[in-house]
């Protein structure tokens, strides 16, 4: 199963998300989605769950505080990660205990490894900000396992 997991849009869908999310059967939003065309957008790729983040408003239709999902007995928690204050790895692997754990909000694209389960944040693929590069991630799930990478965006 191929996953495409993107946070940090703040109203901006850029046209390489359509390329880099190509083929995915499920997209993860992490939050600060910034509108419901952000999210109609990303369905024209596949179905959507998305998350709040600090930046939306906390009655946005569409968008729950977390979501705790198993796909193909991964269990996947996905939260904009700001409800732990700092999210680093740490301190997320301690908050939940899903194999995989999705978030955003700091809009640093990284992948770490955290007591043998994944803790992935895709980076920001909205508006550039403090020098990033936009990206994206995808996480594949075969026989009960999952790995994440990144794609940057152009």
């Amino acid at each position: 199963m191929l996953i495409g997991l993107i946070s940090d849009t703040h109203g901006l869908v850029r046209p390489e998300v359509h390329t880099a999310l190509a083929g995915v059967e499920l997209i993860l939003h992490a939050g600060d989605v910034g509108g419901e065309d952000v999210l109609d957008e990303l369905a024209l790729i596949a179905p959507v769950r998305a998350v709040a983040g600090n930046t939306d408003p906390p009655d946005h239709p569409g968008l729950v505080a977390a979501l705790d999902i198993a796909l193909e007995g991964v269990r996947i928690h996905v939260s904009h990660g700001h409800e732990v204050g700092w999210p680093t790895p740490d301190a997320l692997a301690a908050a939940y205990e899903a194999d995989v754990i999705v978030h955003g909000h700091t809009h640093r694209q990284r992948i770490d490894e955290v007591s043998g389960r994944l803790v992935v944040n895709p980076g920001s693929a909205g508006p550039r900000r403090f020098d990033l590069r936009p990206s994206v991630g995808l996480l594949r799930i075969e026989h009960g396992r999952a790995r994440a990478e990144i794609v940057e965006l152009a």
